[in-house]
């Protein structure tokens, strides 16, 4: 690596890890504060305090990234041109590629830690993260008492077409109160309604108790007489555990457990959900380099910066650029979800925007 690579992948580097360390320091104050009071009056331990940031840190991490990279590239790159090294280096015969390929690197090689950390520790982190807040919100004195976990009005998407209604699920005995369950053809129109009073797992079996099972034609209407068991064996794919999974939220999952869930979702017929979920899968690609668009972004727009109140001139660009390419995120992926945008082109528009413009920077760079 060249003296000079060295010297601006330093810069960048080391206003980036300040960058990350200030911004953490400032979510945790300000967070605790803004709690303070429900912290004193739940008593809220110190050990349990810690253990919440330490497992949250991850999250706030992928976020805070893009963030402390574009304002590290924007400052580190701004002081070069406000001293006029910038002017020395092109006069040399260097292009804007050629300066700033080290901080190019960087993101590069930032992105795809960012993506095997929101994949891998980030879910895990969040969902202790939740039960630990659970905790806090309790009280010190509720923490002490467990409860069965009992989850209310579960509805889920399943194999064969299947939509699932449960109005009490226990995971711990692996039964399920107020039981509707509707299967439906491809078309989607309903086949089968099945209405228990209770279910319960044993044996790689579901036995339902108090059961009726309603046939329907065509045009939704009722053929043959219900049936009526007073004990059925039901022949549901579906375990306890599957169940369990599938109530999870998206950002709970890692990549390999929601293209899992997605293709149950598919399988069921579910296709605004699929769509939305789909969305979220590609977003999982496509976020972690915002980092390096960011990046790209940030050069040129560095080069371009007045000579004086540099530091003063990142910050405020810093949120403008920010403040942007966020909601130009969230119109992407609102329209991917509302059908107006495929997918993976909702979650990757955005990016490709910008990289596209930072990109036409970049080359037009004088």
């Amino acid at each position: 690596m060249r003296i000079l690579d060295r010297y601006i992948l330093k810069s960048v580097l080391a206003l980036f890890i300040s960058c990350i360390f200030v911004f953490l320091f400032l979510y945790f104050i300000i967070d605790i504060l803004s709690h303070l009071e429900e912290i004193l009056k739940q008593q809220v331990t110190w050990s349990l305090l810690i253990r919440y940031y330490l497992w949250y840190m991850p999250v706030m991490f992928v976020q805070i990234s893009p963030f402390a990279c574009l304002l590290s590239t924007l400052y580190a790159f701004g002081k070069l041109n406000h001293e006029n090294e910038i002017i020395a280096m092109r006069s040399s015969g260097l292009s804007v590629f050629q300066i700033g390929k080290t901080a190019i690197v960087m993101g590069i090689l930032l992105s795809l830690f960012v993506f095997w950390v929101n994949d891998r520790i980030v879910p895990r982190s969040l969902s202790i993260s939740e039960k630990i807040k659970v905790q806090m919100e309790q009280g010190a004195r509720k923490q002490k008492e467990k409860k069965q976990e009992v989850i209310n009005n579960l509805a889920i998407y399943g194999l064969k077409n299947r939509l699932y209604f449960i109005n009490r699920f226990s995971p711990e005995t692996n039964t399920m109160d107020g039981i509707i369950i509707l299967e439906h053809d491809e078309k989607q129109n309903i086949i089968r309604k099945i209405v228990a009073n209770k279910g319960s797992y044993s044996e790689n079996l579901w036995m339902f108790y108090q059961c009726i099972t309603y046939n329907f034609d065509e045009n939704g209407q009722i053929i043959q007489e219900p049936t009526f068991f007073e004990e059925e064996i039901m022949a549901i794919p579906e375990s306890p555990a599957d169940f369990m999974s599938q109530r999870q939220r998206p950002e709970f999952m890692t990549i390999a457990q929601l293209e899992d869930y997605i293709w149950k979702l598919s399988r069921s017929g579910a296709k605004g959900v699929t769509r939305n979920f789909k969305v979220d899968l590609y977003q999982r690609f496509t976020s972690p380099f915002t980092n390096l668009v960011i990046i790209l972004l940030g050069i040129p727009f560095a080069l371009k910066m007045k000579r004086r109140a540099t530091g003063v001139s990142s910050i405020g660009l810093s949120i403008g650029v920010g403040f942007f390419y966020y909601i130009l995120e969230a119109v992407c992926i609102a329209l991917g979800k509302g059908g107006a945008l495929p997918p993976i082109l909702s979650a990757s528009l955005s990016h490709i925007l910008l990289l596209s413009y930072s990109l036409y920077l970049i080359k037009n760079a004088p």
